[in-house]
C-alpha cells in the first residue's frame, strides 16, 4: 500500500509541476497561436538565475528576482522579435521560437558547463513519514504551491480584464481587435506570465530528490509539451488534466520499472509521448480541446 501511495504522490507532485509548464504553452498558444519551443530555455534561465543568486540574496528573494527576470526575457522575445513579423504567419513565428531556444540554451549551457547547481530551496532533503511512506517535503511544497499559483491564474482568466481579453482573442482575433482589444499587449503579457510559470517550475523540477540544476534541465519542459497537447492546446483545464495524467504515468513507469523491463530500460522517457499518441488516436483535439468550426 505504501508503495502505491508513494507512486501516486510522486505522480501528482510531478504532474502539478508539469502543469505550470504546460499552462505556459497553452497561454501563449491561446494569445497568439504560436507553439513556443523556447519554453525549455526559459525554464533553464529561471533555474540558473535562482541558483546563482540565492547565496547572496537568499532563496525567496532570488526566486522572486528570477521569476521577474524570466518573465521580462519572455516578454522581450515577443516584443522585440515576434511582433516585427506578420502575426498571421504562426508557422514562421513558431520556427523563430526554435531559434530563440537554441541561442538561449547554448549560452546557458556554456555558463553551467558540467556543474550541478543547487537552488538553495529551504526544504532540502527533509522528509516526513506517514503510515510507512516517506514523503519528501519538496513534493508537498510543489503540490501546494502549484495549486495556489494555478488557482490564481485561473482566477485571472475568469475575473480580470486581461483574462477576458485573452479569451476573446482566442475565440476570434479579428473580432477582438475590432472591439478595441489591444492584441499586442495581451500577447506580450501572456509571454511574461508563461516565462514566470516556467521559472517557478524549475525550482521543483531540480529540488530533492532530483540532484540539482544541470545543463540538460531545460529538456524536462519537453515532457510537459505532451501534457498540453493531450489536454487540448486551447484549454487550460485540459493542460492541468493532461499534466496529471503524464505525471502519474511517468511515476508508474518508474515505480514498476522491473515489471516493465520487456518494454526496454528507457521506456520511461517515451511513456509521456506514448500516452499522448494513444489519447489523440481517440480524441484528436485532446481531452478537453474544442473542435475547430469551419465554414463552407
Amino acid at each position: 500500500m505504501s508503495t502505491a501511495f508513494d507512486i501516486l504522490l510522486n505522480g501528482v507532485a510531478l504532474g502539478s509541476v508539469y502543469a505550470l509548464v504546460a499552462l505556459g504553452f497553452v497561454i501563449i498558444f491561446k494569445a497568439s497561436g504560436v507553439m513556443n519551443f523556447a519554453h525549455g530555455s526559459l525554464l533553464l534561465l529561471g533555474g540558473y538565475l535562482t541558483a546563482v543568486l540565492h547565496e547572496r540574496l537568499g532563496f525567496y528573494a532570488a526566486l522572486a528576482l528570477a521569476v521577474l527576470a524570466t518573465a521580462l526575457v519572455a516578454g522581450a522575445v515577443d516584443l522585440i522579435l515576434l511582433r516585427r513579423l506578420d502575426p498571421h504567419a504562426t508557422h514562421v513565428l513558431t520556427i523563430l521560437t526554435i531559434g530563440v531556444d537554441i541561442a538561449l540554451m547554448t549560452d546557458l549551457t556554456r555558463r553551467i558547463g558540467g556543474d550541478l547547481l543547487s537552488l538553495g530551496d529551504p526544504w532540502g532533503g527533509s522528509v516526513s513519514t506517514f503510515g510507512g511512506s516517506t514523503v519528501p517535503h519538496t513534493r508537498i511544497a510543489s503540490i501546494v504551491v502549484s495549486l495556489l499559483v494555478i488557482g490564481a491564474v485561473f482566477a485571472a482568466f475568469r475575473f480580470t480584464a486581461w483574462g477576458l481579453s485573452l479569451r476573446a482573442a482566442a475565440e476570434d482575433r479579428e473580432a477582438a481587435a475590432l472591439m478595441g482589444i489591444r492584441l499586442h499587449r495581451i500577447r506580450t503579457l501572456a509571454w511574461c506570465l508563461a516565462g514566470a510559470l516556467a521559472a517557478l517550475a524549475a525550482v521543483f523540477l531540480v529540488a530533492f530528490p532530483a540532484p540539482g540544476l544541470e545543463r540538460t534541465t531545460g529538456e524536462i519542459a519537453l515532457k510537459a509539451f505532451p501534457a498540453a497537447i493531450l489536454g487540448g492546446m486551447t484549454s487550460p483545464p485540459g493542460a492541468l488534466l493532461g499534466s496529471l495524467l503524464i505525471g502519474v504515468t511517468e511515476a508508474l513507469v518508474a515505480g514498476y520499472e522491473a515489471e516493465l523491463s520487456a518494454l526496454g530500460g528507457g521506456f520511461g522517457d517515451v511513456a509521456p509521448y506514448a500516452v499522448m499518441l494513444l489519447v489523440l488516436l481517440a480524441r484528436p483535439n485532446g481531452l478537453l480541446g474544442e473542435k475547430e468550426a469551419i465554414r463552407v
